[in-house]
């Protein structure tokens, strides 16, 4: 009887714990959900910024370009660098729109996105390196780097074969054509996948950028002039770098330590959530950026200040303008004497 007793009391013992457990993991799972959704709600209004304020600086360019005869070398670059980053803005719809899930496709149409996204995010950090080479040797030694085509195919190059490298190393693990839950770098790929992405697609453009502004201020030094504050767009391009490298950083960072995990012991709920987040913050960077040059660039700024004059005046009322003017109406007499009476 004592016997029977003890077996009725550890299966309900391994009941109770079963249902709690059971009852652990959907709460995990919504509090994930959760953290990604505000996260979402946070980057769909960064991102709604950063596309406003790059269709502004689109109109802000062609105006200049109407005006001008000829660009600079650097807004040239500039113009580059904010079509890459408004690109990237419209590629990480594939996060907002099916966030706080996954984006369902082809292992085929997955790679295809993640090499897309990958060099067109290597394509904007290049033209940031040619931009601190032009702000160093201004004008460039070499007389083919003066060139836009000749720079266009270097950058657009370079980036192709990086990101067709990381496209080998990620590959589709399941096949071409099974359907599965879309990563942009999945972390099932790999600590390799992860390591070489923090290198090439990271370290290599920094690394870059880096000697370029050490020579810089080398040069500087030498023949005492002044380096990033002699022109327009150097305040700008140190400012969308720092922002632009930290965003990288992190993602970077989270991703290598989020495939040591997968390898070791799985995800949870949490750090898959932390994930998402990480890819908001890699985005961000891109509305940051375009929000940036649109506020410290003079000629973009003085076209949002004179946009702003022309819609106040706009919604200003007919009357409103009126107000303060002094309207002298015509006074006609007309008097009769008596010389025209008779």
């Amino acid at each position: 009887m004592s016997n029977q007793s003890e077996v009725l009391v550890s299966t309900g013992m391994n009941t109770i714990l079963n249902t709690s457990t059971s009852a652990v993991f959907p709460c995990d799972k919504i509090a994930a959900q959760d953290i990604t959704s505000r996260a979402n709600y946070v980057y769909s209004f960064l991102a709604a910024l950063g596309f406003v304020a790059g269709c502004f600086l689109f109109y802000s360019f062609i105006q200049t370009y109407r005006a001008l005869t000829r660009l600079a070398w650097l807004n040239r670059l500039l113009w580059a660098f904010c079509g890459l980053q408004l690109l990237l803005l419209l590629l990480s719809l594939h996060v907002v729109v099916h966030t706080p899930h996954y984006l369902h496709t082809t292992g085929l149409g997955c790679a295809a996105l993640s090499f897309t996204i990958n060099t067109v995010s290597l394509c904007s950090l290049f033209v940031l390196v040619l931009m601190a080479y032009v702000l160093t040797l201004d004008p460039p030694s070499h007389a083919l780097l003066r060139k836009p085509w000749v720079c266009g195919a270097l950058v657009s190059l370079t980036s192709f074969l990086i990101a067709l490298m990381l496209a080998g190393l990620r590959g589709p693990r399941e096949g071409m054509q099974v359907e599965d839950m879309c990563f942009m770098d999945p972390v099932g790929a790999g600590v390799s996948y992860a390591a070489a992405r923090l290198c090439l697609a990271f370290l290599i453009p920094y690394l870059l950028q880096l000697g370029l502004l050490m020579a810089g201020c080398v040069r500087q030094w030498k023949s005492r002039r002044r380096f990033l504050s002699g022109s327009e767009e150097g305040p700008v391009f140190l400012t969308v770098t720092v922002v632009m490298f930290f965003c990288q950083l992190f993602y970077s960072v989270v991703l290598v330590r989020g495939a040591q995990l997968a390898q070791k012991e799985g995800l949870s709920y949490h750090e898959q959530a932390f994930l998402t987040v990480a890819r908001f913050v890699l985005f961000s960077g891109s509305s940051a950026s375009l929000l940036i040059v649109l506020l410290m660039h003079r000629p973009c700024r003085e076209s949002l200040h004179r946009a702003l004059r022309q819609l106040r005046d706009c919604c200003r009322s007919p009357g409103a303008s009126q107000t303060n003017r002094n309207i002298i109406a015509p006074h006609i007499e007309i008097t009769d004497t008596l010389q025209d009476i008779e």
